[in-house]
């Protein structure tokens, strides 16, 4: 194997991510003070690679996954992944996020409604208001300092840190001095603007927070929570980052993307998986040998009519329902292979 490859797709941890060249120079960022390194992998991610950490290693992606992976990391560029349903896009994220020891994976599930600000923090302006009449209408100081919040007024700011929490894309971007691994799901399910509004942030690696920034003068450093449900220090009310993180877009070809969104990324396609690939997925999830004794279930779904559309998670209930079901007898193969069918009808027929 090359040894150019930081991530190299073998399911193992390593600390090639030391090795990470520096970036170039119009990707070089400068943000601070750093933030601490962020909690291990989280059970989302094991989820997705596997029963067991050691699992992982059935995740082989192919040659061009791998190189296109570390051309994003080397050019500090979001990776654009596209192809169909199950096809192992976001499992991706949780794949580089395990083998370079980065962390909880930030998961930004992309929605018909989701803006940009959706991503980088919310602000509670009704909560903090609702504290401060709390506090106001007690009779007693020592009444007002029991109310909830009562205590933020005489804080620097006026305890609006309390408020303020950053989002999956906001904590992506906070300086740190390794890359945060960000996954934004089915962005090709978002409003017509929303990777519009991407540009400046994916190209900047900072944001702004207008309610932190009045109060620069008098309160220069706020507590808000991230996204990691950790308190974190934002300075004059921005944010920017130091390594650039890991993103990850995904869409399942629902649409197309501006150009300039396109510029700013490294595409690419992940073909729909193979018998190979799918045998190694199901060890992933099921142990050694499971791929040999559910071939027939993994034939039965490559088997399919050219435009069929299915996804893996189809195979992974068909085989989790044969396995806990223990049809072994023949009077119960039909009711095994009715069920199968069932479970892997393509999504995109009807009955």
């Amino acid at each position: 194997m090359s040894d150019w490859l930081i991530y190299r797709g073998a399911g193992a941890p390593h600390d090639g991510i030391e090795h990470l060249p520096p970036p170039p120079p119009w990707r070089d960022f400068d943000g601070g003070p750093l933030v601490a390194p962020p909690a291990a992998l989280d059970p989302a991610s094991e989820r997705r690679l596997g029963v067991q950490h050691r699992e992982a290693s059935h995740h082989r992606p192919g040659e061009t996954e791998r190189e296109l992976v570390n051309a994003a990391l080397y050019l500090r560029r979001p990776l654009l992944v596209t192809g169909a349903p199950g096809s192992g896009k976001s499992t991706l994220a949780h794949s580089v996020a395990y083998e370079l020891g980065l962390g909880r994976v930030l998961s930004w599930p992309v929605v018909s409604r989701s803006t940009l600000r959706d991503g980088l923090y919310d602000y509670d302006a009704i909560g903090r208001l609702q504290d401060l009449q709390i506090a106001r209408a007690a009779p007693t100081a020592d009444e007002a300092t029991a109310a909830t919040g009562a205590d933020a007024a005489d804080e620097p700011g006026g305890g609006i840190g309390r408020y303020i929490r950053l989002g999956p894309l906001g904590t992506a971007l906070l300086p740190a001095a390794r890359p945060r691994v960000l996954l934004v799901d089915e962005l090709d399910k978002s409003d017509i603007d929303l990777p519009n509004d991407l540009l400046n942030v994916l190209e900047e690696g900072e944001f702004r927070i207008p309610e932190l920034e009045r109060l620069a003068g008098s309160a220069p450093e706020v507590a808000v929570l991230s996204d990691d449900g950790t308190r974190v220090t934002v300075r004059d009310g921005r944010v920017r980052c130091h390594a650039f993180p890991f993103i990850v877009l995904t869409s399942n070809g629902e649409r197309d993307f501006p150009a300039p969104l396109l510029r700013r990324c490294i595409h690419l396609h992940i073909p729909a998986p193979d018998k190979e690939r799918l045998a190694a997925m199901v060890r992933a999830h099921f142990g050694e040998g499971a791929a040999e004794r559910y071939e027939a279930v993994i034939d039965r779904f490559l088997d399919r009519e050219p435009g069929d559309v299915r996804a893996v998670d189809q195979l992974f209930n068909a085989i989790h329902l044969t396995q806990k079901a223990g049809w072994t007898d023949e009077d119960e193969e039909e009711t095994r292979r009715r069920l199968t069918a069932e479970l892997m009808r393509p999504l995109d027929r009807t009955r």
